[in-house]
């Protein structure tokens, strides 16, 4: 890889302020830049590294104005973030080689239909009747099973596993030890025990979705699992049967989506997040890591954090109070024994 930051700067659509012929052969962090590398400054906090950073360019926002002189070539873009993850996608591609081909140590089924450019790796088993689309990656290990479908131009990474009967859109991710379509938590309980409720729907996973390793999306005990268009669940996510993902909205580690709850678009949730069941949680909704949502979250575009969570202003106000509990309580009972003693 070998490029300056005028043509940088076209493909971004930014603007070069420094030498438009400064050259670029890898990327780097802004803190440990070193001369040909590329690196971005989108978080303020990390400012003063600018002004030392041996990177040859740095892409910012176009609105950034420095406190200090710069010996960087800048690039400004709308969205310096946004920007870098584009080139970082480009420069995949260019050094990544897809593989092609049904490797013979695989199993596939004489009945699975398989697209054009496909890859199934080492010990990997493509059951009765399923259907792979073009392009798409099945590295070693990756089990689908029978009538399962996965779209094109997907990444199964080794030992992902697709239940029977489920289904995968197109442009997925689904990185190791992912799992689609487990048995959904159901148990009657009966005198001596539990006695298992048969989980007889499936899952669907749409288009443009990424799912971290290890991640759970379980199958519905009838009619479907949604995990809708464009969404991204970072790795230990579970969510669990008959729930619905609205689109674009994003995960961190560790969330717990409990059954049939419906999530609405574009929400956005911090690690280790605890949903109930049986509950509706409106767009735009972001959450705080650790919050435990215990009832319907009814109106749009809210920050709430805590457990039981709640608006994230009168959480910082309850906190408040919180840390003076001990005074308060030293307080309390002054006053109680001054009364006594009356």
């Amino acid at each position: 890889m070998e490029f300056n930051a005028e043509q940088i700067a076209a493909y971004l659509q930014g603007q070069v302020e420094g030498d438009p012929k400064a050259v670029v052969t890898t990327f780097a962090k802004i803190e440990e830049g070193v001369p040909g590398a590329i690196t971005f400054l989108s978080d303020i906090h990390y400012e003063h590294y600018l002004y030392d950073t041996k990177a040859s360019v740095v892409l910012v926002n176009k609105d950034f104005q420095p406190s200090k002189p710069v010996t960087a070539t800048l690039i400004r873009v709308e969205d310096a973030r946004a920007c870098v993850a584009r080139l970082l996608t480009l420069y995949q591609q260019t050094m990544s080689q897809l593989r092609v081909g049904i490797h013979p140590q695989a199993c596939v089924a004489e009945t699975a239909q398989i697209g054009k450019n496909v890859y199934v790796g080492p010990h990997a088993y493509v059951g009765e009747n399923v259907v792979i689309g073009d392009g798409t990656q099945l590295y070693a290990g990756v089990v689908v099973e029978e009538r399962a479908t996965v779209g094109e131009n997907c990444i199964l990474y080794p030992n992902v596993s697709v239940y029977h009967d489920c289904h995968v859109g197109n442009r997925v991710i689904l990185h190791s030890g992912c799992c689609i379509g487990s048995d959904g938590f159901g148990f009657a309980p009966i005198e001596g025990g539990y006695e298992k409720i048969p989980q007889i729907g499936n899952a669907i996973v749409e288009d443009d979705v990424e799912i971290g390793a290890n991640s759970c999306v379980d199958r519905a005990v009838m009619g479907s699992t949604y995990v809708r268009k464009g969404v991204k669940l970072d790795n230990l996510v579970q969510i669990a049967h008959n729930c619905d993902i609205g689109e674009n909205t994003v995960m961190s580690a560790q969330v717990g989506v409990a059954g049939s709850t419906k999530i609405g678009q574009w929400c956005m949730f911090g690690g280790q997040v605890g949903v109930a069941g049986h509950i509706e949680i409106a767009d735009r909704t972001r959450s705080g890591a650790q919050a435990g949502i215990a009832g319907k979250v009814r109106k749009s575009d809210q920050v709430i954090i805590g457990s039981p969570a709640m608006d994230a202003r009168q959480f910082a106000r309850c906190s408040a109070v919180f840390k003076n509990l001990p005074e308060l309580w030293k307080d309390v009972n002054d006053l109680k024994r001054a009364f006594k003693n009356k």
